[in-house]
Order: C-alpha cells, then structure tokens, then sequence
C-alpha cells in the first residue's frame, strides 16, 4: 500500500481532514453575506468527507458541487448527505483541484477550508478566481503565522512543510493582487485543532499501526502526524488556520 492510500485510510474514518468546526463555517458563511440568497451555485474544492459541504447544504439554498481527488471521502459525503436528505443539494466530483470543469464566471462562492495549501494559495485564489461570478465570493482557511516573530524551530518546520505560511496580512495582500476585495478574517480557534482535529487522529493511530502491521511506512506516516501535533501543542500561540472571505473584485 502507497503512502497515499495509508493516508486516505488513516483520516477516511475521520470527520474532518483538517481543523475547523461547523461553527467556523457558519459565521464565514455569514461574513460571506450568503444567507439569505437564493439558488447560489457553490463549490467546495478539497472538500474531503463533507464537513463543511455540509454546513453549507444545512444553512444555504444552494447547489454544491463537491470536488476531491479522493473517491472514498465523496463515498462518505454521499452516505452522510442522503442521510440527512441532502443528497439533492450535494453533487461529487472526484477531481482535482487544479483541474476543475467550471464554465468561467458560473459559480456564486467557492468555498475551500484547509485545502488550498495542496497547489499554493497564491496559485490556487488566482486560478479559482475565473470561475467566480462578478462579485462572486471566495472563503478558504489558510495556514498562517499569528505573530510577527516566532520561535526559530517553529518557522523552520512550517516553511520545510509549507513554504507559503505567512501573515494574515501578507495573505490579504495576495487576495487584493489576484483580484479580490476582502471582507473578513479571522483565526480559528484551538479546540479546532486539538477537539475536532489531532485528537481523533491520536485516537485511531494505534488501530491504524495494527492494520497495517506496523509496517514502516505506516511507522512513518504516524510519527509525521505525532511531530505534527507535538509542534501544535508547544506552538499554538503562533500559528493557526486564517479563515479569509473576498469578493471577486472587477474594479
């Protein structure tokens, strides 16, 4: 088994393939001005098993269309969406999020939470952009950095991880130059990270070691996540996820 497919089986059990809460979604839904507006048409790019699709098919009338490489998290979303007799609102698209299929300015909001890392958030909010309607909305959650200055441990890992950490307004500048207006920010809070996120993966990593017979790929994919998170629990007060709304601007 590929280091891929290990990952795929590590967090398809999981509710949430990074930090966040329906809460979360809820107030950027509210910052993104949705509520309210009828037959929007959305896409949830790097969507996983649903979280946030479906916070969006609860509280919007909207068509979503839900897109991730990984077939198995859309098997989930499918299962979770008929459910909840949500099925007709949620269509998925196994495809990647460099790839999409959009008509250009068919879509009222795209919607991304902790995804966009996967092809930069610079390349991803310029390439997206097309797909938006004039006045379209873009909402995406982004790794960034809390503080001015940090810990010199804590930057090293982060930018050998994720080269593209940065400020919130380093972040917003970017949006601006792509062809954005912002309209709100904020930093998600910890129990996103620690209740919703690590410590469900704490708690099937010794399952997942089993299954696998504790192979050495399976002994590396866990202490890449343990590292992870150890540097989360030490770092907190310097990083989180920034959750970032623009409108597409054509000014």
């Amino acid at each position: 088994m590929d280091d891929l497919a290990l990952m795929v089986d590590l967090h398809g059990d999981g509710e949430r393939q990074s930090p966040g809460d329906d809460a979360v979604t809820r107030r950027a839904i509210a910052l993104a001005g949705l509520p309210g507006r009828k037959n929007l048409s959305i896409a949830d790019i790097g969507c996983g098993t649903g979280a946030s699709t479906m916070v969006l098919a609860r509280t919007l009338d909207a068509e979503i269309a839900a897109i991730d490489f990984v077939p198995e998290f859309l098997e989930t979303l499918e299962d979770n969406a008929h459910r909840e007799n949500l099925g007709q609102k949620i269509a998925t698209h196994p495809l990647a999020m460099d790839a999409l299929p959009f008509d250009d300015q068919s879509l009222d909001a795209i919607w991304s939470e902790g995804a966009i890392y996967n092809i930069g958030f610079e390349n991803g909010v310029r390439y997206w952009r097309r797909f938006l309607k004039p006045d379209g909305i873009l909402a995406v959650s982004e790794l960034t950095w809390l503080t001015a200055t940090r810990p010199d441990a804590l930057t090293e890992y982060w930018e050998r991880h994720y080269p593209e950490v940065d400020t919130a307004s380093a972040k917003i500048a970017i949006l601006e130059a792509s062809g954005y207006s912002p309209l709100g920010y904020f930093p998600l809070p910890s129990y996103c990270w620690l209740a919703n996120f690590y410590r469900p993966i704490e708690g099937r990593l010794g399952a997942f070691l089993e299954r696998h017979d504790n192979s050495d790929a399976a002994q590396a994919i866990v202490a890449e996540h343990r590292e992870e998170i150890a540097f989360y629990k030490r770092y907190s007060d310097y990083f989180s996820y920034g959750f970032y709304i623009a409108r597409r601007s054509d000014g």
